[in-house]
């Protein structure tokens, strides 16, 4: 078995849970959750440990980029902690959803879980950040379906965690740059650590911010409170084992690394003590008990971060027990809290108590979370804090941090047993409602009992071969160097710390339990919340003000503000300028294609009519792309004239909707200035051509495109083989954007149906006769039609040797679909009706299917070759179908929606008031 297959696995878990969802309801959790047991089983069956695997799977070969997947004891660690604790979370949810058939619920939690395992499993810089990022949108998605507000929450969260994501971003492209490898533990082992001070201090710096954004670390902590809108089975598995993990896995993957700087012990140290007081504080203050879990959490994790920059073999032990104490009774503790919301219909510590009799299953469980929680003996949470603190004692200022820490563990067990002692004794309030709660209970009981099993077992080496490796990797030293594990250690510093903890930790809790009201007092007027939604609204108001500079209906305000800048730009040109490049001669030509141009730009400028400017400025267009062919580029000569020829039409299509002439005359003034903006844009373009490209020779990559290109692809036209060959991903990318222009065109139109300008006619005039007014291009047509059409499939298939090619093709067929409509005498001819957006979306399609042959050869777009009866044929050209499909696809989405005629709608309040509906009788002569 392999690494791939264990992926593989969970990802078959995501693409199971909607189909199990729609089929069982919420019942498909007990599924789902066994599901993930058995991944974590397959996992189980792989690791060996002290041992390493890896695995390889090739990916974008051309940059070094693979799936490469590793599992030794960190990535395993934290691979039980999310697949185990999703397993409770999924059969917990069976009892928590209201929904009937939870789709999207399941889906997005299996989907993270997979996304989780991605990161845990990368040995690839590239991938690890694209799964990151996937952790990043999940979680956003599953804050923002929650709940009707939840909007706000879910953006805040989203902008720090995205930020966090840039900052790791910055730190992979540093890496590959210095290390010059995407394979992660080859970064993270290279020389350059070490050798380079600042190289390092900028990663470590980079990779801090990075994970202290995911773990809600002091200033970034807020988002975790804020995220609390979010159901109590996404809080579970957010806060205990997936988004804050990710987190702390990342912290712990770089400890090695990048502890050669001396920014990343200190940072961490500083954040970390900060946050774990802070948050302590803060939930000692909350009467909402998710709030206080959630503050409670931050705390933690500040805890976690102190531990991790410490570094030793010691102190990753610590963190790497208290990762999965920490999975254990704060997933136990969340899930709890949801059952009481589901039993009482309430999570505040004021409407709540005499839970001890009401739900003593309950109350045990969360007796026994908060215990761990607080570092009791014999939880797995005492373990924890034992080597937590020793740790600290034996790290730099030892006494200071261990006191420190120990601050902030009064605290915790100040918040631990404010939920516990204001909420289980007293009087019931109310009959719980215990009706499909079962798989609360259980779930709930699972990871509470966890935590008590696995502190009871702590001295027979069960978690030893669990946590000692990934402390070790951790830490980057052999297996032998970690101490094991044992609950009792006698009576030392660090047993005696916890005790002072204990006792000073209950007294807290009992003066907060005698001043509720006074201990919920906020400490500042401010909140991180707060400050975040200012900045958020002060930037989008920035942006408005920014962006009324050129709010206008105006084209020529929108276009005159680069043109402008160009022109500003133009004036540095001159200190780069070096004369007319040398050796090149104008031929006789030229200038009558240099008239043609200007001829058309006078004509464009001075014209008066609508219809006149489209002329002219397609004369121009004809212009170029005469001079183009003149030049040797065939490929980009034809695809300029069929563009200009489309253009044309559809151009006249949409002024067949506005007045003949332009609206207004501008003044002598603004003709002045538009004329001198004009011509220094012309000026700055014209002298950035000469003085940038036209004194050097053709580039690296284009000689090696003429000398490589039959070898490579077996064609011979440059221009189309690296369309469809070397540089396929940007044109399937360019796909997609027309595909999108034309959903975007059907949307708009379908929102607002366009309006029809009064037709002018001419009395006892052929033209009023649709048939005789198109008489010669029916004629003409049933003979060129097929002859395009025809064409256009032969100029597909040449395209790899020959000028042509899927995109000259559909400009080709869409000719003669224009030439079809134009002759027709009604907007709805037999080729108007076909259907566009299918066969746009279809070019996609086969784009992408033919994208995934390349597999075969190891990358996705990758070309595949082969010899049929001497001819040689290549995957590329169904490539270029798909190419061909989507263009002539979005064209004829454009003849269609622009063309046909729309039906009025009567003027309503709230919309503009149209013009009369011309009469039907020809003898109306308009305008």
């Amino acid at each position: 078995m392999s690494l791939a297959l264990a992926l593989a696995a969970v990802t078959a878990v995501v693409l199971l849970a909607p189909v199990l969802a729609h089929l069982m309801g919420r019942s498909a959790g007990w599924v789902l959750g066994a599901a993930l047991v058995g991944c974590a089983g397959l996992v189980i069956s792989l690791h060996t440990p002290g041992e390493r695997i890896d695995q390889l799977v090739p990916w974008i070969p051309s940059a070094d980029i693979a799936l490469r997947l590793r599992l030794d004891g960190l990535s395993f660690l934290f691979s039980l902690v999310v697949l185990l604790i999703g397993a409770a979370v999924m059969v917990y949810s069976a009892g928590y959803l209201k929904e009937k058939k939870p789709v999207a619920f399941y889906t997005l939690m299996t989907f993270f879980a997979a996304a989780m395992m991605l990161l845990v499993l990368a040995d690839d810089i590239v991938l690890l950040y694209v799964a990151w990022e996937l952790t990043t949108l999940i979680s956003y998605l599953l804050i923002l379906r929650s709940a009707p507000d939840a909007a706000a929450p879910a953006t805040r969260t989203l902008l720090i965690t995205v930020l966090g994501g840039l900052c790791l971003l910055g730190a992979v492209a540093l890496m590959w740059s210095a290390t010059g490898t995407t394979v992660l533990s080859d970064a993270l082992a290279h020389e350059v650590w070490a050798q380079d001070p600042v190289f390092a201090g900028w990663v470590a710096g980079l990779v801090a911010i990075a994970a202290m954004t995911k773990s809600a670390q002091f200033p970034f902590h807020f988002w975790l409170p804020d995220a609390m809108v979010a159901p109590a089975p996404v809080s579970a598995y957010l806060h205990a084992a997936a988004m804050v993990k990710a987190g702390i896995y990342l912290l712990m993957l770089f400890s090695t690394a990048a502890s050669h700087s001396p920014v990343w012990m200190w940072m961490l140290i500083t954040v970390g003590l900060i946050t774990t007081v802070m948050g302590g504080i803060f939930a000692l203050q909350k009467h909402d008990l998710k709030q206080l879990l959630a503050y409670s959490t931050v705390s933690q994790l500040g805890l976690l971060v102190v531990v991790i920059a410490i570094g030793t073999p010691l102190a990753m032990l610590a963190a790497s027990v208290h990762v999965v104490a920490h999975a254990l009774f704060k997933a136990a503790a969340f899930m709890h809290i949801g059952l009481l919301e589901k039993r009482f219909g309430s999570r505040n510590i004021n409407d709540l108590s005499g839970l001890a009799r009401s739900t003593p299953w309950d109350s045990a469980m969360i007796v026994l979370a908060a215990a761990s929680m607080a570092g009791v003996i014999p939880l797995l949470g005492f373990v924890s804090k034992e080597l937590v603190l020793e740790s600290l004692l034996e790290g730099p200022i030892g006494w200071l941090l261990a006191g420190l820490v120990t601050l902030g563990a009064i605290f915790t067990v100040a918040y631990s047993a404010h939920i516990v002692l204001n909420t289980l004794p007293g009087r019931s309030t109310q009959e719980p409602k215990r009706a499909g709660t079962l798989p609360m209970v259980v779930a709930i009981g699972a990871t509470a009992l966890a935590g008590l099993g696995l502190g009871l077992t702590v001295g027979l080496g069960v978690l030893d071969p669990i946590v000692a490796p990934a402390a070790a990797d951790a830490a980057g030293v052999a297996r032998s160097e970690i101490t094991y594990l044992a609950l009792w250690h006698g009576i030392n510093a660090p047993l005696l710390l916890s005790l002072t903890a204990l006792v000073l930790g209950l007294a807290a809790a009992y003066w907060v339990w005698r001043n509720l009201e006074t201990a919920a007092r906020p400490l500042i007027r401010f909140s991180g919340v707060e400050i975040t939604q200012q900045l958020i609204t002060g930037t989008i108001a920035s942006g408005r003000r920014v962006g009324d500079l050129t709010r206008s209906d105006a084209i020529s305000r929108h276009i005159g503000i680069p043109a402008v800048g160009l022109g500003v730009g133009a004036l540095l040109l001159p200190l780069t300028w070096q004369g007319l490049p040398p050796g090149e001669t104008v031929q006789p030509f030229d200038y009558v294609l240099l008239g043609i141009v200007v001829l058309g730009l006078i004509l464009a400028i001075t014209a008066r009519h609508r219809l006149t400017a489209v002329l002219s400025t397609g004369i121009v267009g004809f212009g170029v792309a005469l001079w183009f062919y003149s030049l040797g580029a065939a490929d980009v000569a034809l695809t300029q004239l069929l563009v200009e020829i489309l253009t044309v039409v559809i151009m006249v299509l949409v002024l067949n909707r506005l007045g003949r002439r332009l609206l207004t005359t501008p003044g002598r003034r603004r003709r002045i200035v538009t004329a001198v903006i004009s011509l220094g844009a012309g000026t700055a373009a014209t002298l950035a051509a000469l003085t940038l490209t036209g004194h050097r020779g053709l580039s690296p990559a284009g000689e090696y495109f003429l000398l490589n290109v039959y070898e490579d692809t077996g064609g011979t036209n440059v221009v189309n083989t690296i369309l469809v060959d070397y540089r396929a991903l940007d044109t399937f990318g360019e796909l997609v954007v027309l595909a999108i222009a034309a959903l975007s065109v059907f949307a708009l139109i379908q929102a607002r149906p366009l309006l029809d300008e009064p037709t002018p006619t001419l009395r006892l005039s052929s033209l009023v006769d649709p048939q005789d007014n198109a008489i010669f291009l029916t004629t003409t047509g049933k003979v060129l039609q097929p002859l395009m059409l025809f064409g256009s499939i032969y100029v597909l298939l040449r395209g790899h040797n020959a000028p042509g090619g899927g995109f000259i093709g559909a400009l080709v067929g869409a000719s003669a679909l224009a030439l079809a409509y134009l002759s027709s005498a009604d907007d709805n001819a037999r080729w108007m009706r076909l259907p566009y957006l299918a066969i746009a979306g279809s070019g996609i399609i086969v784009a992408v299917a033919s994208g995934f042959l390349g597999y075969a050869d190891g990358s996705f777009l990758r070309p595949l070759h082969a010899y049929l009866f001497g001819q040689h044929l290549t995957s590329a050209l169904i490539f270029d179908v798909g190419v061909y499909l989507a263009v002539f696809g979005v064209i004829l989405a454009a003849l269609r929606m622009l063309g046909r005629a729309y039906p009025r709608v009567a003027p309503t309040a709230d919309s503009v008031a149209e013009p009369p509906p011309p009469k039907d009788t020809p003898e109306e002569v308009t305008r």
